[in-house]
């Protein structure tokens, strides 16, 4: 049996794996499932539908699966996908997706949701993001692995964060910002690749210099895009890492921060 504290509330519909921990007064809301391992800490709120994976910790005061505020939402069951390894702490909260989307907000595996962050609805945040305190994101915006966003910074709707980028404090983020750039301030400018995160990573000391010149051929040079893209695609000795960052681009709908 999963151990739940006697003044939590656990509505009888919701699933939990026998290994689940639930502190005191948290309310755990119909359609929600929680998977082995996973610690919900106290006064939290959890409504569904909601699918928790295994191995999660879950702070206090986080309202996770909550409805969105979205004007177009009318009650339809959408959910919130959170996989396995994640921490979310104090004060997050986390929205379901809506149906002029794909219904669901999704939670990757290994991620770091620091305190009062937010994660608006029918966003998707893969593997090993970061979010620091009191980040935010609008709807439907995408967050690559490994990527991190600082605190207080505000990311627009439909924004895409490319894999391994690094976004400062206080940034306003109104457009896509390539995999492995690092980009500051407001309005958000990239500034450079993000060479302390991939140093931390394993890239090696030649790849960091086949990031940087990538970055110089397209934010440096005063190339058009297409000219710097077809620049980077030309380099087939460095096809595979050059690739996340030329996909970032080339994906993009609202263009990128440059």
């Amino acid at each position: 049996m999963a151990k739940v504290d006697p003044r939590a509330i656990v509505h009888e519909s919701a699933l939990l794996a026998d290994d689940v921990e639930v502190g005191p007064f948290t309310i755990i809301g119909e359609q929600v499932e929680i998977g082995a391992g996973t610690v919900i800490g106290p006064h939290n709120v959890l409504k569904g539908p909601t699918r928790i994976g295994e191995n999660n910790r879950i702070l206090q005061f986080c309202s996770i699966g909550e409805d969105t505020p979205d004007l177009k939402y009318a009650g339809e069951d959408t959910w919130l996908i959170i996989g396995d390894n994640n921490t979310i702490r104090e004060g997050v909260t986390l929205h379901r997706g809506t149906v002029q989307d794909r219904a669901e907000t999704r939670i990757g595996n290994h991620n770091l949701i620091m305190a009062y962050a937010h994660v608006g609805h029918d966003c998707i945040l893969h593997d090993h993001t970061i979010l620091v305190n009191n980040a935010a994101l609008a709807g439907h915006v995408e967050v690559g692995d490994w990527a991190i966003i600082s605190g207080f910074t505000g990311i627009h709707q439909y924004c895409n964060v490319g894999a391994h980028s690094f976004i400062g404090a206080y940034s306003w983020v109104t457009q896509d910002l390539p995999a492995y750039v690092l980009a500051t301030g407001n309005p958000a400018v990239p500034r450079t690749i993000n060479a302390e995160g991939l140093k931390r990573r394993g890239f090696s000391s030649a790849q960091l210099r086949c990031l940087q010149k990538a970055y110089k051929t397209i934010y440096r040079r005063g190339l058009d895009l297409d000219s710097a893209l077809q620049e980077l695609r030309d380099d087939t000795d460095n096809h595979e890492l050059l690739q996340p960052l030329i996909q970032s681009i080339e994906s993009s709908q609202r263009g990128i921060l440059r």
